[in-house]
């Protein structure tokens, strides 16, 4: 055994039970000695009289020794070395009371020696199988040279080589599992104290972590994922219902079970995605929670290894890249702003010369070669005066008259206009039904929005019927959301991350400042745009979510 300074306080804690054990044991057999002599009171080989006082005095010393160790819980070894002192100096009174090694009371030394082997350091218990030997050895010899006797005194050497025995096997094997208990120990302490480590990581992160299953369920995350998804747990975890159960969740469960699908596909998953979470409200449920406003996030999937994959476990890291994406924009509008004040003189005059010298000159020139470069720099002088144009209107920042647009009556309006201005057949554009709906923006702005949006979808789209889709949706909380869609193929994650950047653009005839504009229009009548991957129908198993641009008005 260790010494009793190096072990663990819970290695401690078990050999206090078990000398409590022990204890109650000693109890036991000595309630048994008396009922043997209570039975066997009339034998003539028995004397009761010494008999009986043994068995009561190691009563007695049995229930006093219980009372010590159970109120008393200091000097283990003092404690131990005396029970185990006292049991050897009476069993050997009731050896001798009994007729020596004929009574086959021998045994009752197995009961010490075997506490002293389990609780007592190897030489404490190899003292006290010597003290029991040496006592069944002289009393065969007391019987040879006293009485005149010839005890059975092979039976008395190898009982005395059995205690020596028991005392090594049971020592070595208490050895081995005190050993083992002390590792288990030591590596639960180190376990708890990694825990403990990794929760205060895992809390005081800044981006969210979510740990779900296979279907959705989550198991549990930290409290910046409570911060951005709104939930109102009070709680150091979250969990116990689905993504898919809240509404507001379902471009998360959607771009979770794109991730899983790929991955059981074996097909190469999208690095990171991003989601937009609006404000929600759940009445019933096991989630309850608000989010006073929308959340920008940006998705980062991860698998959890497990051994043999017994336990499916996958990671969501949520980052709120709202911030982000604003402190960008701020410093290229900073550098931006200082443009604005003379840029209509600087930039306007000039182009307004040169197109007007590029008027004169198609006048007199009429050669091919010279028309084709004429058209050039006239397409040239028009991109750069719509940029100036985009940039001037970022600065003027005008207020909105938010008065109510009747959806129903503004969209067929536009699809006409749009359609006849763009040189397109009237089935491309198809517009859902919007009966009854109205929403707070200023009609211009909506109008110069919707155009832009359409204006991007013409470029993309098959041009077949209905391949551009104008429609409106009430959102989990009521809001009026306003979806355009085409066919084409979806903006990848990639781009996504820098879609409403200013000056960022994939197209060479862009500006770059088009869907910026839209969203800061839509930002300055209270509403929000966005690029979103969903799921038509609702929550449909096995469908692809598909990209669209969502019109998120604001609250009637």
């Amino acid at each position: 055994m260790a010494p009793w300074q190096s072990l663990t306080v819970a290695s401690r804690e078990t050999f206090w039970r078990s000398l409590q054990t022990f204890t109650v044991s000693r109890i036991v057999i000595a309630l048994v000695l008396l009922a043997y002599l209570s039975i066997d009171a009339g034998r003539d080989h028995l004397p009761p009289a010494a008999f009986a006082q043994a068995g009561v005095a190691y009563l007695a010393l049995a229930l006093a020794f219980a009372a010590v160790t159970y109120r008393w819980r200091r000097r283990f070894l003092l404690q131990l070395g005396c029970q185990v002192l006292a049991d050897i100096a009476l069993i050997s009174l009731l050896y001798l009371s009994a007729g020596g090694l004929r009574s086959g009371l021998a045994l009752l030394y197995l009961f010490p020696l075997a506490g002293a082997a389990m609780l007592a350091p190897l030489l404490l218990a190899l003292f006290s199988a010597a003290l029991a030997t040496l006592f069944v050895l002289a009393e065969s010899t007391w019987q040879i040279f006293v009485r005149f006797e010839e005890p059975p005194l092979m039976q008395a050497g190898l009982t005395g080589a059995a205690f020596f025995a028991l005392v090594l096997v049971v020592n070595r094997l208490a050895a081995r599992l005190i050993g083992q208990e002390e590792l288990a120990a030591r590596r639960g302490a180190d376990l708890r104290i990694q825990q403990a480590v990794y929760g205060i990581v895992v809390e005081d992160v800044g981006d969210g972590i979510l740990v779900l299953g296979r279907d959705g369920h989550i198991f549990g995350g930290n409290r910046a994922a409570r911060r951005m998804l709104g939930l109102e747990a009070e709680a150091g975890d979250i969990g116990g219902f689905r993504l898919g159960d809240v509404a507001a969740f379902e471009p998360v469960a959607h771009s979770f079970a794109t991730w899983i699908g790929c991955c059981m596909k074996a097909l190469p998953a999208p690095p990171a995605d991003y989601v937009t979470v609006k404000r929600w409200h759940e009445e019933e449920g096991a989630a309850r929670g608000r989010l006073d406003q929308p959340a920008h996030l940006k998705l980062r999937f991860a698998r959890v290894d497990t051994p043999h994959g017994e336990v499916e476990r996958s990671v969501i890291f949520l980052q709120d890249v709202s911030a982000i994406e604003n402190q960008a924009q701020q410093l290229k509008l900073a550098s931006m702003g200082r443009l604005t004040a003379s840029i209509a003189h600087e930039v306007r005059n000039p182009l307004s010369a040169i197109g007007h010298a590029t008027a004169l000159l198609a006048e007199d020139l009429h050669g091919p070669a010279e028309q084709r470069l004429l058209r050039i720099v006239n397409d040239n002088v028009a991109r750069v005066n719509r940029m100036v144009e985009d940039i001037l209107k970022l600065s003027r920042k005008v207020q909105p008259n938010a008065a109510p647009v009747l959806l129903e009556v503004f969209l067929g309006e536009l699809q006409a206009e749009f359609t006849e201005i763009q040189g397109l057949r009237g089935d491309i554009v198809w517009v859902g039904a919007a009966e009854g709906l109205s929403v707070r923006f200023d009609s211009l702005h909506l109008r110069e929005v919707l155009v832009n949006l359409l204006g991007n979808a013409v470029r993309y789209a098959s041009g077949e019927p209905a391949s551009i889709r104008v429609f409106p949706v009430l959102d989990a909380t009521g809001r009026v959301e306003l979806h355009v869609q085409d066919d084409g193929p979806a903006i990848t994650p990639e781009v996504r991350s820098h879609l409403f950047e200013p000056f960022y653009t994939t197209s060479s005839k862009g500006t770059g400042l088009g869907l910026y504009l839209a969203r800061e229009l839509c930002l300055n009548n209270g509403a929000m745009l966005d690029y979103e991957y969903r799921i038509d129908g609702g929550r449909g198993e096995g469908e692809e979510a598909s990209g669209r641009f969502v019109i998120t008005f604001a609250a009637a």
